[in-house]
């Protein structure tokens, strides 16, 4: 999309200022991103192509984003700061519609900074204490959320995916990954009985960001600790144990998600419990017995999880994610599923720490 392009639709935004520039920020999986900086004086603000093909309720996405954060806004010192600040279209809706795209708008947090990776245990904790504040600010929202993802991070629902993809094999592709399949099938009725804690309500149901790794949470330039979580497309209504394991998936992974060198990856049982520490400080007098009692094995779950999505959408031609060359997401679910076969190996001592926790 070309800069004549994207200046026609920063106009039809309730911004201020006069529009500068129009930089391309990041490379996120799903969105396209823009930071539109203005004339001195007036705000910078974060522009984002919306994926409707992932994302195909929109209207209902930017609905729930603006609840939560007006919920959060009511709670904060610093509203400007402490969390996004959606900005509305001319016509009053949260997006706009060009060309069958939806795109959306928000202050830019200045003073903030994001990291891709959490390279020290300090780090780890104070992601981990940004995630317990997020939960804990939500504890009272008693709004409905829109299911803006159908079946997110629901297994069983991800189990109907994945034998509709493995039953029609779009590409041709089942035949070469027969031992990746295994891996799924080998798991199934463990990841189901998981599952069923929560559908039964054992396990409660509570505003969930769904997406944590760290990147997705700012931090302030001057003083290291936590501003607020961002990227909030996902956020819905479901376990906070989705959250906290996506989050260790990240966070304690020694290597890239999608590494080659599998030599590489490993859970850090270091950044484990530092994130589990910040976590809990925030979180452990408001967990039932039940989310305390299957924390650790979340981790494992949302792991299993996207060994599942990643070899699914490699399977079905990599229609969902992103990926830079053709094997990507075969690649990226070998290296999930040698995490997933690490935090196994290293789960009695995941519990340990969580049983031992102290304040």
């Amino acid at each position: 999309m070309n800069s004549a392009q994207l200046s026609e639709i920063v106009s039809a935004f309730q911004i201020e200022g006069k529009v500068e520039s129009i930089e391309s920020l990041g490379a996120g999986f799903i969105n396209d991103t823009f930071v539109i900086r203005t004339s001195e004086g007036t705000p910078d603000y974060i522009l984002q192509r919306k994926n409707h093909l992932i994302f195909p309720d929109v209207p209902g996405m930017m609905d729930n984003i603006k609840a939560v954060t007006h919920h959060i806004k009511s709670k904060v010192q610093d509203p400007l700061r402490e969390t996004l600040t959606v900005i509305p279209a001319k016509d009053g809706k949260l997006y706009v519609e060009k060309d069958g795209n939806f795109w959306a708008v928000c202050l830019f947090i200045p003073g903030s900074m994001s990291y891709e990776r959490a390279q020290t245990p300090e780090l780890a904790y104070q992601g981990g204490v940004g995630i317990g504040q997020f939960q804990t600010l939500l504890a009272d929202f008693d709004e409905s959320l829109n299911e803006t993802i159908k079946g997110f991070h629901n297994i069983r629902w991800r189990f109907c995916q994945w034998d509709e993809t493995i039953k029609a094999d779009p590409v041709g592709r089942v035949a070469e990954v027969q031992e990746e399949i295994s891996w799924i099938e080998s798991r199934r009725e463990q990841m189901l009985a998981f599952w069923s804690l929560v559908e039964d309500g054992t396990i409660p149901t509570r505003v969930t960001h769904n997406d944590t790794k760290i990147s997705n949470i700012l931090f302030d330039k001057e003083s290291g600790k936590v501003l607020c979580a961002i990227d909030l497309d996902t956020v819905m209504s479901s376990t906070s144990l989705n959250d906290f394991g996506d989050a260790i998936r990240s966070y304690a992974n020694t290597g890239a998600e999608d590494d080659r060198n599998l030599d590489n990856v490993e859970l850090d049982i270091n950044m484990f419990h530092a994130y589990t520490s910040g976590y809990l400080s925030q979180r452990y007098d408001t967990l039932t017995p039940s989310e305390l009692e299957w924390l650790a094995f979340s981790a494992r779950y949302i792991t299993y999880e996207q060994v599942l999505r990643f070899l699914m959408d490699y399977i079905d031609g990599d229609k969902y994610y992103k990926t830079a060359y053709a094997e990507h997401n075969l690649v990226r679910t070998r290296a999930q599923y040698k995490l997933l076969t690490s935090m196994e190996r290293q789960y009695e001592h995941m519990c340990r720490i969580i049983r031992e926790y102290r304040k």
